[in-house]
């Protein structure tokens, strides 16, 4: 039965201004400057200002003296209120550093590379062998299925359907293996092996007769499963190899790549720049942290959207059509647009400094000298009651941000960490703990790695009372293989 009735509720709406604010807090300095190229692009009143102004305009002093004289002389007949928009001054050169630029600065653009997919490269190798168009199909559609890794995970029989109703190409399994070692010839060795062991025996068969080799493609033909598990003394007894031997073979196997579509995905990766969104100085024992914005624009409003509103106010739209109004009211919005997006973008200026600067307070002890024994444990809630803001805002500062400091450039969230205590009751931080078992590691006899029960014992005798579990899963976090995978003869 269908029935009326009046119900209240409380909601709460995030407003369009603090919906951009959110949106602008959580992306990186690097993306910042896409989205205002793409909102100067989208609001034709927001441009770049040309002059360069050591004062700070006040975008909250929107009204001057002639416009308030408007004001008074606006009789009641004007729908149009246009007193808020008029201003010659109207944040005329907003800049979005805070005054830590210069006219003689020298600007930098930031770097982009440009690079060629594996994909690509293959495809660019093909040209070189004497392939019919058919044979030619058939090699890109093996390209095409290679994953991220440079294997091949498609199965032949699927591929050979593919080609018959994708293509019309009748075409048998024997056909496509043979086109398969045709793509398996190109660079980089590796490419378009099925799984992890035809990986590296083609890879050791482009080495040809080197010292090693031998036995190397023989551990990995015949011995593999024990060589995954680090089986030594198994295959040395079954290949009747000597340990220098078995040594030389296994450096081979251990210098080959066993994901050789990534050694072009990597190379790419490493020309690409990480700009860093604050930049801390330690000046004498002073630490000092500025926000990077050197590349950053000068925002201001459009003078003649200004003055078509400044004609149009002076007239009191005497004689207006219809059409006018309209192009007033899309205008008035597009101010309005323009406004916000600067004043969010100062806001999240201010919300970013504030929080670093708390982050940096708090830490200071680490950002003195960039001792990770010296950090403390902090969660996002130490931050949000330090600077009064809520702990999502403090995420959204803290996710994809960098910052460079005279040690190295960090993520920001990576100085977040929970806390443990010691024996004597004080709070440390796990980034601590994590430091102390990378170090017990990296300094252990790799002919007989500490386990994990080792490694715990180590901890309580150094005043860190953890359980192995607890060993374990850190060692996990720090891509740290158990002591089996990390013996090496």
């Amino acid at each position: 039965m269908l029935n009326q009735r009046l119900q209240q509720r409380m909601l709460q709406k995030l407003s369009p201004q603090q919906i951009l604010l959110m949106k602008l807090l959580q992306i990186p300095s690097l993306a910042l400057e896409q989205r205002i190229k793409q909102e100067i692009e989208e609001n034709p009143v927001l441009e770049i200002s040309d002059e360069f102004d050591d004062s700070p305009a006040d975008p909250d002093n929107d009204i001057d003296e002639r416009s308030e004289t408007q004001a008074d002389d606006d009789g009641p007949d004007n729908d149009i209120d246009l007193t808020d928009y008029l201003d010659d001054d109207e944040i005329p050169a907003y800049k979005l550093s805070a005054g830590n630029q210069s006219a003689d600065d020298e600007k930098h653009d930031i770097p982009f590379a440009s690079d060629t997919s594996f994909h690509e490269l293959l495809i660019s190798q093909l040209s070189l062998h004497n392939l019919t168009e058919d044979e030619q199909s058939i090699a890109l559609n093996i390209i095409g299925n290679l994953d991220d890794a440079g294997y091949l995970q498609r199965d032949l029989n699927a591929m050979v359907d593919d080609l018959a109703f994708t293509q019309n190409i009748s075409t048998s399994r024997k056909e496509v293996e043979r086109i398969l070692r045709i793509v398996q010839d190109l660079d980089p060795p590796g490419i378009a092996a099925r799984n992890l062991q035809e990986c590296l025996l083609i890879q050791l068969r482009r080495l040809g007769n080197i010292p090693g080799n031998g036995l190397a493609m023989l551990i990995i033909e015949r011995y593999f499963e024990d060589f995954i598990r680090k089986h030594y003394d198994r295959i040395k007894k079954r290949s009747h190899a000597s340990d220098d031997e078995l040594r030389q073979s296994i450096n081979i196997i251990l210098s080959l790549n066993p994901k050789p579509g990534n050694a072009v995905n990597e190379q790419a990766r490493d020309n690409h720049y990480i700009i860093p969104d604050f930049i801390i100085v330690n000046k004498d024992g002073t630490l000092e942290l500025t926000l990077n914005q050197r590349n950053m624009p000068e925002l201001r409003l459009n003078r003649t959207y200004l003055d078509m509103l400044e004609s149009y106010s002076e007239n009191k739209g005497r004689n207006s059509t219809g059409s006018q109004k309209e192009a007033v009211i899309f205008i008035k919005q597009k101010i309005d647009s323009a406004k916000w997006f600067i004043d969010a973008i100062k806001q999240r200026q201010n919300t970013l400094y504030v929080t670093m600067k708390a982050i940096m307070d708090y830490q200071h002890d680490y950002f003195l000298d960039g001792d990770e024994t010296r950090l403390k444990p902090m969660i996002l809630k130490d931050i949000a009651e330090k600077v009064s803001l809520d702990i999502s805002t403090i995420s959204r500062v803290a996710n994809s941000k960098y910052v460079q400091t005279p040690f190295g450039t960090f993520l920001l969230k990576s100085f977040f960490s929970e806390a443990i205590q010691n024996e004597q009751g004080e709070e440390i931080s796990t980034r601590e703990i994590k430091k102390i078992l990378s170090d017990c590691i990296e300094s252990e006899e790799k002919t007989n790695p500490l386990t994990d029960e080792e490694l715990t014992g180590i901890l309580k005798d150094k005043g860190y009372p953890i359980a192995r579990r607890t060993v374990a899963k850190y060692r996990e976090q720090l891509n740290i293989p158990v002591a089996r995978l990390r013996k090496n003869i």
